[in-house]
C-alpha cells in the first residue's frame, strides 16, 4: 500500500513539473482559488436551489477543536451528534432530518463519501477545517454533483487558496475532558511570481465527556501549485490517523438520571457470559478503533478564453485500519473455531477478542468545461471513480481456549468493487427582466460487486455456516432539474425548481438485509419555492420545500434470516416543511442572524415489525407486524430554530449561538417513550486580538458550550418487543404488551474550550 502511494505521488509530481515547464509566464493576478478547483458543481446566486455559504472567517471564528459538523449548526436544518458528547471523536450531521449515508460530501469538487457506506467519518480527516476556504451546503436535490447520490443534501468544502504573501499560524486550544487542539501553518506566498507552497500540521485530544471515551487525532495538510497567465496546477495531499475508545452504545433512560456518563462499550462480564444481567467485573483497554486515511488531489485548470475554461482533477485515496473490541459468550463455530472441553464440561461459548479490519482504495477523475458569457453560465462534466474495499476479522485471544488458536486466526474475508460513473451538462440562461432559466442533467452508472464470507453466521437449516456474499448488481440514474430564477429589484428575489434524486443501497442495505431478497434503490421528487429579500441592513429569505420518495430504505424493525434487524423499501414518504431566514445588520458592530425550520416528515401506510420474545426463554420467538398507517419519519423534528448574535469592535469579538430542537421519534412508530426530548442549548464565544510587535496579531479567547447547562441527547435507537404470557406448554396467552427500551447517547454539560492564535 505505501508503495503504491509512493508512486503516486511521484506520477502527480512528475505531472506537476511538465504543466510547470509548459505553461505560459506571468502574472499575479490569476491566483485565485477558483482556477485550480471544481465549482461547477456549486450554486451561484442565481441557481434556483435552497443553499449556504460558510466563509474562512466564519469557520475560523469557531474552529477550537470540534469537528466540522458542529461549525454548521448556525445554518438552516441542520443538527448534529457525539457519540463522546463532546463534539470530538465520531460525529455526525443530519440537514433536513437527512443522515450522513443521503449527503453528498465533495473536497474541490472530489468525493468524500465512503463508496460502500455512503457516510463520511470526519474522525479520519480531523481539523480538515483549518485547511478549508469556505463551504456550500445545498439543502434538496441540489446541482448536480460527483460520487455518492446527494439524498437530502450535500456538502462542498473548497480547501484553502494560495495568499500572495508568506505567513505563519500557530494555535492551541485546551478545556473541558483535558480537550486540546494545536495548529501549526506556514505558507512560502507566492515565488518567482508562480510557486506557492503550504503546510499544516495538527493534534487533537479529549477525554471525551462519556466514560473512556477518548480521542487522539493527528492530521496534516500538504499544497503546492504552479500557476501561469492561463494554466494553474495544484498538488494536494492531506489526511488523517485517529485512534478513539468506543462509545458506540447508548444508555438506558434510568442511566440517565444515574450516570449520565457512562460508557457500557468495553465490558468485561464475569465467566462466559452474554447475558444482559451478567456481572461486569472491568473494561477492556483496548476497545479502540484506530484508522489511517490519506488524500491525493492533482487540480488542473485552463483558461481557453475570456469564455471559456476546463478543470480537471485526478485523485487517490488510500485507507486501512481496525476496530478492536471484547466480547463476551460468543459460539466459537461462528469464529471458525472449535469447542474445547475443560474438566468434563464442553464449552461451546467463550470470552473473546476480535479485530474487524478493512483496506480500501479510491481512486479516479473528475472535470468540467465551463462556458460563461453575459447572458449564460454552462457547464459540462462529470467523473469516473473506482474503489475497492478489503473487509475482514482476526480473533486475537480466546478465554481458557484448548486447541489450535494461530496468531491472527482470520475468520471471514470479503471484498467489495464499486465503480462509479457520472456525466451532467448545467446552464443557467439569462431571459431577460431579471429572469434566469436553469437546467441539469445528470446520468449516473453504478455497478457495485461484493465477494466472500461475510462476519454473520447463517443458522438455516442445511447451511450452518458464514453467509456468503455474492452481490453484483447494475444501477443506471438520470436525475434531471430545472427551475426559474427572478431578481425582481435591486433587493427582492425569488426561484422555483424541480429535481431528481436516486440512490443506490448501502453496503449494509444489502449485508444486513435478506440473504435472497436485495433491496431496492430510492427515489426522490423534490419541489424547492424560495424568496429572498436583501437589504443595507436587513436580509430575510423563505424556503418551501416537499421532497417526495419513492422506496425510501428504512429500518422498520423486520429481520433477517438470522434475526438481525434490516433495512426495507418502504413505497410512499415525504419531507415538507418551510425554512426562514433572517440578518439584521443592528449596528456597524452588532449583527443578529436567525432561522427556523417547520417540517412534516412521513411514512405512508407504514407497517412496524416487533419481535416477541418469551420472558423465561429470554429468545428470539416470532414477530408481529403492526399496520400504523402514516407515521413520522425517525430523526426528523418537526421544528428546530437557530440564533446568532455577533458582536466585533476595535479588536474584540463575541456571540452568542443557541438552537432549539423539538421532540425527535428514535423509531418510524411515532411512539413517545422512543424518542429524544426536545432541547434548548446555548453556547457563548468571547475574544480579544493584541497587536503585537513582530505579529499579525495575537488573539485569545474562550467559548463556553452548553452554558446553561442543559440535560440534553441529540441521537438514540429504539429497542423493543412484544412480550406475551405464556402457558405451562409454552403457548402464548392474550395479547402482547409492547415493551419499550430505548438507548440515549447524552451531550455534556457546560464545558469550555480556551483558544490562543498567534500570526505571522
Amino acid at each position: 500500500m505505501k508503495r503504491k502511494a509512493i508512486m503516486l505521488v511521484g506520477m502527480l509530481s512528475a505531472g506537476t513539473a511538465a504543466f510547470a515547464q509548459s505553461a505560459p509566464k506571468d502574472s499575479l493576478q490569476y491566483v485565485a482559488l477558483e482556477e485550480v478547483q471544481i465549482v461547477s458543481t456549486r450554486a451561484t446566486s442565481k441557481t434556483p436551489v435552497a443553499f449556504t455559504d460558510v466563509n474562512k472567517e466564519q469557520i475560523n471564528k469557531q474552529n477550537f477543536g470540534l469537528d466540522i459538523p458542529f461549525l454548521l449548526t448556525s445554518t438552516p436544518s441542520v443538527l448534529t451528534t457525539s457519540d463522546a458528547g463532546s463534539g470530538v471523536g465520531y460525529t455526525s450531521i443530519r440537514v433536513r432530518g437527512t443522515d450522513a449515508t443521503r449527503i453528498n460530501i465533495t473536497t474541490n469538487g472530489i468525493p468524500m463519501n465512503d463508496a460502500e457506506s455512503h457516510s463520511i467519518y470526519w474522525v479520519n480527516t480531523p481539523d480538515i477545517a483549518s485547511s478549508l476556504e469556505d463551504m456550500q451546503i445545498q439543502r434538496g436535490a441540489g446541482t448536480s454533483t460527483n460520487g455518492a447520490g446527494a439524498f437530502g443534501a450535500s456538502i462542498n468544502m473548497r480547501t484553502q487558496g494560495i495568499p500572495s504573501k508568506a505567513y505563519a499560524e500557530v494555535s492551541g486550544s485546551y478545556g473541558s475532558f483535558n480537550t486540546n487542539k494545536e495548529t501549526f501553518k506556514v505558507g512560502t506566498g507566492l515565488l518567482h511570481n508562480h510557486w506557492a507552497f503550504d503546510a499544516r500540521v495538527s493534534n487533537i485530544q479529549s477525554d471525551g465527556y462519556r466514560d473512556r471515551a477518548t480521542s487522539d487525532l493527528k492530521s496534516y495538510f500538504l499544497q503546492g501549485g504552479y500557476y501561469g497567465e492561463n494554466t494553474s496546477v495544484k498538488l494536494i495531499t492531506f489526511g488523517g490517523k485517529e485512534q478513539t475508545y468506543h462509545a458506540w452504545d447508548g444508555i438506558s433512560k434510568d442511566m440517565l438520571k444515574t450516570n449520565r456518563r457512562y460508557n457500557p462499550n468495553g465490558k468485561i462480564k464475569e465467566g462466559n457470559e452474554d447475558a444482559e444481567d451478567a456481572k461486569t467485573i472491568g473494561f477492556y483497554d483496548d476497545q479502540m478503533d484506530n484508522y489511517r486515511q490519506t488524500h491525493y488531489q492533482l487540480l488542473v485548470n485552463h483558461t481557453f478564453s475570456p469564455e471559456w475554461n476546463m478543470n480537471v482533477a485526478l485523485h487517490y485515496t488510500d485507507g486501512y485500519g481496525y476496530y478492536q473490541e471484547y466480547k463476551n459468550g460468543r459460539t466459537l463455530k461462528e469464529y471458525g473455531l472449535t469447542p474445547y472441553t475443560i474438566e468434563g464440561v464442553t464449552y461451546k461459548k467463550s470470552n473473546l477478542v476480535r479485530q474487524k479490519l478493512v483496506e480500501s482504495d479510491f481512486g479516479g477523475g473528475v472535470f468540467s468545461f465551463n462556458y460563461r458569457t453575459n447572458r449564460l453560465d454552462a457547464s459540462v462534466g462529470g467523473g469516473l471513480n473506482y474503489y475497492t474495499n478489503d473487509h475482514y476479522g482476526k480473533v486475537l485471544w480466546v478465554k481458557n481456549y484448548i486447541g489450535d488458536l494461530a496468531a491472527d486466526h482470520e475468520y471471514y474475508r470479503n471484498t467489495g468493487r464499486k465503480t462509479d460513473g457520472n456525466i451532467y451538462a448545467k446552464a443557467n440562461y439569462d431571459l431577460g427582466s431579471g429572469v434566469n432559466l436553469y437546467a441539469d442533467m445528470q446520468y449516473r452508472y453504478i455497478k457495485y460487486k461484493i465477494n466472500g464470507n461475510n462476519d454473520k453466521w447463517d443458522f438455516r437449516e442445511g447451511y450452518d455456516k458464514l453467509q456468503r456474499l455474492d452481490i453484483n448488481e447494475d444501477f443506471n440514474f438520470f436525475n434531471p432539474k430545472a427551475g426559474l430564477f427572478w431578481q425582481i429589484n435591486r433587493s427582492n428575489s425569488a426561484y422555483a425548481s424541480f429535481g431528481v434524486a436516486q440512490k443506490e443501497p448501502s453496503r449494509n442495505n444489502y449485508t444486513d438485509g435478506g440473504f435472497t431478497k436485495f433491496p431496492k434503490p430510492e427515489k426522490m421528487f423534490d419541489y424547492e419555492l424560495g424568496y429572498t429579500y436583501r437589504g443595507k441592513c436587513f436580509t430575510a429569505g423563505a424556503n418551501l420545500y416537499y421532497m417526495d420518495y419513492t422506496d425510501q430504505l428504512v429500518l422498520n424493525g423486520r429481520l433477517n434470516e438470522i434475526g438481525e434487524p434490516m433495512a426495507e423499501n418502504v413505497k410512499d414518504s415525504y419531507r415538507m416543511g418551510l425554512e426562514l431566514t433572517a440578518g439584521a445588520k443592528i449596528t456597524p458592530w452588532l449583527r443578529w442572524d436567525v432561522n427556523a425550520t417547520w417540517s412534516k416528515n412521513r411514512i405512508k401506510n407504514y407497517v412496524e415489525y416487533v419481535s416477541d420474545y418469551n420472558e423465561s426463554w429470554d429468545e428470539l420467538y416470532t414477530q408481529t407486524a403492526r399496520e400504523l398507517g402514516t407515521t413520522p419519519i425517525a430523526f426528523s423534528p418537526s421544528f428546530m430554530a437557530g440564533s446568532l448574535i455577533s458582536f466585533s469592535h476595535k479588536g474584540w469579538e463575541a456571540s452568542f449561538q443557541s438552537q432549539y430542537v423539538s421532540r425527535q421519534y428514535l423509531d418510524n412508530a411515532g411512539v413517545k417513550e422512543n424518542s429524544l426530548d426536545a432541547y434548548f442549548v446555548s453556547h457563548l464565544h468571547a475574544g480579544y486580538t493584541f497587536n503585537v510587535p513582530y505579529t499579525k496579531g495575537v488573539t485569545v479567547g474562550a467559548t463556553v458550550y452548553n452554558i446553561f447547562n442543559k440535560k440534553y441527547e441529540t441521537n438514540g435507537y429504539s429497542q423493543t418487543a412484544a412480550v406475551y404470557e405464556t402457558d405451562a406448554e409454552g403457548n402464548k396467552v392474550g395479547n402482547a404488551t409492547i415493551y419499550n427500551d430505548p438507548r440515549y447517547y447524552p451531550m455534556a454539560g457546560t464545558n469550555v474550550l480556551f483558544n490562543i492564535a498567534l500570526k505571522f
